[in-house]
């Protein structure tokens, strides 16, 4: 018991080892001292509360941020001391909020656990006591021998035992887990293939000993000890026999395997792992206002304590001969006395810091989000995806984007390869009806018969048909002569391939006459111009990022023993120690110039001695459990060299639509885009100018090849100077990886100083973690720019989750980057959309509801700081308790939600077509402290015309009611209210351009519902009440004309200037969003939306309404003439 609980406390870790010892079948060593590990069980825990810890967990995270511990605060002095107003008024809007926030907290963990219950409850066979038994998933325990059958998922990380084939092997897909669609071969080492019944799996005795659990889905290291009589078979373990929990089983019948990694030690729940939480901009600044608003609620709780204890220094004051002071008071501390009185103070001034804001806040990103997905023009129908949102708290943050950071391949380009042209042996070829033609070469017979190959030709084309990981439509290979016609010409296979360009060359090659054939055990069929060949697959040597290669070590028909290695030219041309070198270097040049994506192909054979030297080396290396992965790129450093070049391939990725518009929207925008990018330097430039990112008439710089520290921060200060000398020309750079990391070791600022004065920037060769460098440098300078990256493949997740906004692209390589994306999209050319509209609402949307918060809390407790001054600083309430409660709950909060909600200032047609109109919202223009003084300001100088103009008109004369009663302190206050309620709401009908039936219905509605409220709660003495101070206050002043007189002369004096206000700017200073809405106005709006729609006839005040429509900039969700 005392272990789990320093384990849940994180001070005894549950894995000691960097290893585990799994005994197949939990069959434990009888002799001999064994002390049995402890793992997790194949529970599924994604829910985050339990039903006993869901209260005070779910509290404790509320109360954590500082309004609601602030107003937690408030309500508990209530309760212990003495104050003005009752403990309700701060204790129902807190209980409101948290209980809001419980209850959507709350259903959202409800579904977790119900979806949690539904994959640990479902049925499994394991195999126990020598049969097949039924379970449930949860149950399963690492060492279980479990049975999947075709199509089924894996219920935990299982190690492939056996499958129905005779090889042993299975075809995966790991679509669940990085969306690829493509199958996966995976294969059970020899000895335990051959075990394909229950009976032989219960006999095997066997140890699997493999690293402790880690997220990387591609990464797993193990060996299986196999007991056999009298001796022990050590194998090599690695990903190829890792079977993945929520992947499926495709094209098997049944496999067996040992469960190593259960519940939330699998690979695909420790994927689960939360992002590192982004904060908005305009969260940012909501913390900032609310620490400004706590100052002057703290200056005017002091400022009234002092003028209190000043005002009582006179003796009439401090004991009113209608008030006399008991004998405790009199005998009290004074310094007591005052805190208490500063803490009641504090209970008066409270609410002006806007408690429901946070939550308003949170709906309205919440609801706000939706609004994304359901947009038909951010919906790609070929694939019938539309985008999704996977972080709703970064909407506005769309708004205020000024560096793109975009991946090129398969985000501005389709990931779909076509073959061009080919270098053989020094010749350059392409593909012409099928025939592979030297350049220079008409092809005269037009039909695409086989033609003979030369020697060189057709041990290219063999090598591209065997060194890759393509996989054949199983039911394609199934039949005597496979897919072939009687004439020999072959009917096209359905090859599938993780990678686009290997599934281009392979198809090339099988058009050409060299066709890959599939697979069958451990060889490899190849037909060359319709005759048979098989090879033997000795070994694999994976692709990896860092060698930039991949190889197949084979044994040909004639029993040679052969390497074929294809990979970038930067790690093939350096190995190669024959073959026409120089002659390829110049093709791979001119391929990339072209902009296509190249490869080179080499080849090595291996003498008898050599290849036992090479397998004794490898299997050293694979069954190594500490750094075998150091150990293994030694061994393929070793046996990748002396290469001979065979050629290089040019393979095409075609731009994605409507890139290049994009791009130069973006740069309209004020939105600088670099580019970063894995390929070649010329692939890349050649990529740049096709898609607009470099234009023609620029001058680009460049930034390559360099080796040292000096020569590089050399070039870096030529870089400079030419800039300054040339600042009239748009200037782009080209940096890269190698350049790159010798420019951020030394001459950051230098660097950073270059980039900033180019139009655009192109990095190229660089590795993922380079991706996130360059973000995170740009992120982290003094600018603090707001930074968006976009990607599509596992390579750009780093990049993604570096940037303040992440987007990821739902293309052909995965679904990591879309997993670990905020937001996700089918096509590049959906980002002008996304920012252009989406984000300029959201942002125009929350920046109002943000200030709008403030100012009508402003309007709400001034006039409550000014009648102190009318009441000796007695801390009397202006207003009644229930008012108190109910203003930013019930009377005021609906018009802002539908706002922020609904709000379209300026058309979408419009803001998409003309960009420049998103810089008028660049840098948090709408939120900064200029326009949040502006509505601050406003708020206290409409307080004082509600206090004033109330005063003035109504405190006087105490017998404006109709029955002759006294106008007392009550009415005051109620008048004050009911001016304040109708000002804030037609305030907000100032601020609306769009207006929706849902609008009208609560804008006008709250006021109406706040008059109802009010004669209903005054008109009738409700029993559970101790005190009703306003029982008839209301129907009385509203029977009075005067009072109607002030409220609406009260009204129309508050917000007449605000309306001169912004008709003086927009005619002296207008703003481009300004004069949009006018140009639109004048081009098919004619509805005078902000009070009521007109029809398209004449009416009375036809002038008036033009004239208006033309000052206020107004645009109609219905009367839009296109």
């Amino acid at each position: 018991m005392w272990r789990w609980v320093r384990q849940q406390l994180g001070f005894d870790p549950p894995h000691q080892s960097d290893t585990r010892t799994i005994y197949i079948a939990n069959r434990f060593p009888q002799h001999g001292h064994y002390v049995p590990q402890k793992f997790a069980d194949n529970r599924i825990i994604s829910s985050k509360y339990t039903v006993w810890n869901f209260v005070p967990k779910n509290l404790f995270e509320q109360f954590r941020r500082v309004a609601n511990f602030y107003f937690l605060i408030i309500f508990l002095v209530q309760l212990m001391i003495d104050t003005p107003t009752s403990p309700i008024t701060s204790g129902l809007p807190l209980f409101f909020v948290i209980t809001v926030t419980a209850i959507k907290q709350g259903y959202e963990d409800w579904l977790r656990h119900k979806a949690d219950n539904e994959v640990n409850g479902a049925p499994v066979y394991v195999v126990r006591s020598g049969g097949l038994v039924k379970t449930r998933s949860k149950n399963i325990r690492v060492g279980d021998i479990v049975r999947v059958a075709k199509d089924e998922t894996f219920p935990v990380d299982l190690v492939l035992l056996s499958s129905d084939r005779v090889d042993g092997s299975c075809h995966v897909t790991t679509a669940s887990l990085d969306g690829e669609t493509n199958l996966k071969t995976h294969v059970a080492v020899p000895e335990t293939a051959v075990l394909q019944s229950v009976a032989n799996l219960d006999k095997l005795v066997a140890v699997i000993e493999c690293q402790q659990p880690e997220a990387d889905l591609y990464r797993f290291v193990g060996r299986i000890t196999i007991s056999q009589q009298i001796e022990e078979i050590v194998r090599p373990l690695g990903p190829e026999s890792l079977l993945l929990r929520g992947a499926r089983l495709k094209n098997t019948k049944e496999i067996f395997g040992v469960a190593v990694y259960t519940g939330m030690e699998t690979k695909m729940a420790l994927n689960y792992k939360s992002k590192s939480q982004k904060r908005s901009a305009v969260e940012k600044s909501m913390n900032s206002f609310l620490i400004i608003y706590l100052i002057i609620l703290l200056f005017e709780a002091i400022l009234s304590t002092i003028l209190k204890y000043a005002w009582q220094a006179e003796e009439k004051w401090d004991e009113p001969w209608y008030n006399g002071k008991t004998e405790h008071e009199r005998n009290s501390s004074k310094i007591l006395r005052f805190i208490s009185d500063f803490l009641a103070f504090l209970v008066l001034y409270n609410f002006i810091i806007p408690i429901s804001l946070y939550v308003t806040v949170e709906m309205q990103k919440f609801l706000g989000s939706f609004f994304i997905g359901w947009d038909l023009d951010l919906y790609h129908e070929e694939t019938n995806q539309r985008a999704q949102v996977n972080t709703s708290d970064l909407n506005e943050e769309l708004g205020q984007v000024e560096y793109v950071f975009t991946d090129k391949t398969g985000t501005l380009t389709e990931n779909e390869m076509q073959f061009r042209e080919c270098s053989i042996n020094g010749i350059k070829y392409q593909e012409v009806n099928g025939k592979l033609t030297p350049e220079g070469f008409s092809e005269d017979s037009p039909d695409g018969n086989m033609h003979s190959l030369m020697k060189e030709e057709e041990l290219f084309l063999k090598a591209v048909c065997l060194c890759h990981t393509v996989q054949i439509n199983a039911d394609q290979t199934d039949g005597a002569d496979g897919p072939w016609h009687a004439n020999g010409i072959a009917s096209p296979l359905e090859y599938y391939a993780s990678s686009p360009d290997e599934k281009a060359l392979v198809e090339a090659a099988s058009r050409v006459g060299v066709v890959f054939t599939g697979t069958s055990g451990d060889s490899m069929e190849v037909k060359s111009l319709g005759k048979p060949e098989r090879y033997k697959l000795l070994h694999v040597l994976e692709f990896d990022p860092n060698r930039r290669r991949m190889s197949v070590i084979v044994e040909s028909p004639s029993g040679e023993k052969l390497l074929f290695t294809k990979g970038a030219e930067s790690s093939i041309l350096p190995r190669s120690k024959s073959g026409e070198i120089d002659k390829t270097r110049v093709h791979v040049d001119e391929f990339a110039l072209k902009g296509l994506r190249t490869l080179c192909v080499a080849y090595r054979r291996f003498t008898p001695e050599e290849y036992q030297e090479i397998c004794k080396r490898l299997h050293e290396a694979r069954t190594a459990l500490q750094q075998r992965e150091e150990r293994l790129a030694d061994v393929f450093n070793f046996i990748e060299r002396d290469l001979e070049l065979l050629g290089a391939t040019g393979v095409e990725d075609k731009l994605q639509e409507k890139v290049q518009e994009t791009i130069e929207a973006l740069r309209l925008a004020g939105i600088k885009v670099w580019v970063l990018t894995g390929d070649k330097h010329e692939t890349a430039v050649s990529v740049s100018l096709s898609c607009g990112h470099f234009h023609r008439t620029m001058n680009i710089l460049e930034l390559v090849q360099h080796k040292s520290d000096s020569t590089c921060a050399e070039q870096l200060r030529q870089l400079a100077k030419r800039i300054k000398e040339d600042h009239v020309i748009q200037h782009g750079l080209v940096v890269d990886g190698t350049s790159l990391s010798l420019a951020l070791r030394e001459h950051e600022k230098l660097f950073m100083e270059v980039c900033k004065n180019c139009s655009a920037v192109l990095c190229c060769r660089m590795a993922p973690l380079q991706k996130a460098k360059v973000v995170r440098l740009l992120k982290t300078s003094p600018e603090k720019p707001i930074t968006l990256a976009i990607g599509d493949g596992a390579n750009d997740v780093s990049m993604i989750q570096e940037a303040h906004v992440g987007i990821g692209i739902m293309g052909k390589e995965g679904r990591q980057a879309v997993r670990n994306s905020d937001y996700a999209i089918a096509r590049f050319k959906f980002l002008s959309k996304l920012l252009f509209v989406h984000g300029h609402f959201y942002y125009i949307r929350i920046a109002t509801l943000v200030q709008y918060f403030f100012y009508k809390n402003v309007c709400f407790i001034t006039p409550q700081f000014l009648y102190q001054f009318f009441c000796l600083f007695s801390q009397q309430t202006l207003y009644d308790s229930v008012y108190l409660t109910l203003y930013n709950i019930c009377f005021t909060s609906l018009p802002v939600l539908i706002y922020s909600l609904f709000e379209q200032h300026v058309h979408p047609h419009v803001l998409q077509s003309k960009p420049v109109l998103y810089r008028d919202i660049s840098k948090n223009a709408h939120l900064g402290y200029k326009p949040f003084l502006y509505w601050t300001i406003l708020g206290f100088f409409h307080a004082f015309i509600f206090f004033y103009g109330s005063y003035l008109l109504m405190g006087e004369d105490t017998s404006l009611l109709g029955n002759g009663q006294m106008f007392g302190n009550w009415t005051f206050g109620t008048l004050v209210f009911t001016v304040m309620v109708i000002t804030v709401t037609m305030k907000m009908a100032l601020e609306t351009h769009f207006w929706t039936w849902i609008n009208h219905f609560v804008t006008w509605g709250s006021i109406v519902f706040y008059f109802i409220f009010s004669l209903f709660y005054g008109g009738i003495i409700w029993p559970f009440l101790h005190t009703q101070d306003m029982y008839f206050v209301f129907v009385q002043l509203l029977s009075s004309g005067s009072a109607w007189f002030a409220i609406i002369l009260i009204v129309v004096a508050c917000l007449f200037l605000d309306v001169v206000k912004k008709v003086l700017y927009r005619h002296l200073q207008p703003t481009s969003t300004e004069k949009a809405q006018l140009t639109e106005t004048s081009s098919g709006i004619n509805c005078l939306d902000s009070m009521c729609c007109f029809s398209d006839g004449e009416t009375a005040c036809t002038s008036v309404r033009r004239m208006l429509e033309r000052l206020m900039g107004r645009c109609s969700p219905t009367r839009v003439n296109r």
